[in-house]
């Protein structure tokens, strides 16, 4: 599956690094994040630049990374927290509370407990039959709840969640989701707030739902976005709301192509078993399977 053009690739990257990061209270801008992606030297604080260095060095090395594998994740955080804390790479080895103001909000489970929840929540992503955006979904708001190292919990959370997302649509991983977050922190914090205090995490994954759609809706409206016509059958899937769609309802979305193009795009997913046809030429409608 091909991925937006290089342009808007490199753009949404540094969009998303600057996004994530500024949540944790990150000062550097874009223009400071392109300079320092681009080598160029910069002025700003130590601890700034460092971490914005770490997360171009662990999406530079996204691809090798393993959404299924508890090593690979602490590899991940490894890399992102590099002389930021001493224990990086490695699970936390004390109790820890989360401090919204001058309110403890979230005490997470004992340390002796980490190897279990993790293994645990790994195993649901291999194994459980939930869609691939609902896993994602639960294992970003697990990562917040279990809390699983000293610092970086949020950002591994957002970056695995990408990771997660990309290996099943490689577009993912340059979908400006972070941004959103950002711009809608508030409710982020709300959202997990919330979820801690039901027992479940139904509101956070209601709230990452509606950021991924968003996200995906932004994506579409971009013109000369490279994308393939397996891209186009996956990102319908994420947007569309009903239970079978004909081939104008899929044009509408894609308003940069032609109906012909349309056409084969359908062609394609039919014979690949993407999708089910029922009926013929004017009367055909498809479900997605």
């Amino acid at each position: 599956m091909s991925k937006p053009a290089t342009e808007l690739r490199k753009k949404n990257r540094i969009k998303t690094i600057q996004s994530s990061l500024e949540i944790e209270g990150n000062t550097l801008s874009i223009e400071q994040i392109t300079a320092l992606i681009e080598n160029k030297r910069i002025i700003g604080p130590k601890k700034d630049i460092l971490e914005v260095k770490n997360a171009i060095a662990v999406y530079d090395y996204i691809e090798k990374l393993n959404p299924h594998k508890l090593d690979s994740f602490c590899e991940a955080h490894g890399i992102l927290m590099k002389d930021l804390i001493e224990s990086a790479g490695s699970l936390r080895n004390k109790s820890v509370g989360i401090i919204k103001g001058s309110e403890v909000s979230h005490i997470a489970p004992p340390s002796e407990m980490l190897n279990l929840l993790l293994n645990n929540l790994f195993d649901y992503l291999k194994k459980d039959d939930d869609l691939i955006l609902i896993k994602s979904c639960v294992f970003h708001y697990e990562i917040e709840f279990i809390h699983p190292f000293i610092d970086g919990n949020g950002r591994m959370g957002r970056l695995w969640q990408t990771l997660i997302l990309k290996e099943a649509y490689p577009v993912f991983e340059f979908l400006p989701i972070e941004t959103l977050i950002k711009e809608r922190q508030e409710q982020y914090y709300e959202s997990l707030k919330k979820s801690d205090n039901s027992g479940e995490s139904t509101l956070f994954i209601e709230f990452k739902l509606e950021i991924i759609l968003d996200s995906l809706e932004e994506l579409l409206k971009i013109k000369n976005v490279s994308l393939t016509n397996i891209d186009r059958i996956a990102l319908f899937k994420s947007l569309v709301k009903i239970d079978s769609f004909t081939r104008k309802e899929y044009l509408l979305n894609f308003i940069e192509i032609s109906t012909a193009t349309a056409s084969r795009d359908l062609k394609f997913a039919v014979e690949n078993g993407l999708i089910e046809k029922s009926g013929d030429k004017n009367t055909a409608r498809y479900k997605y399977k």
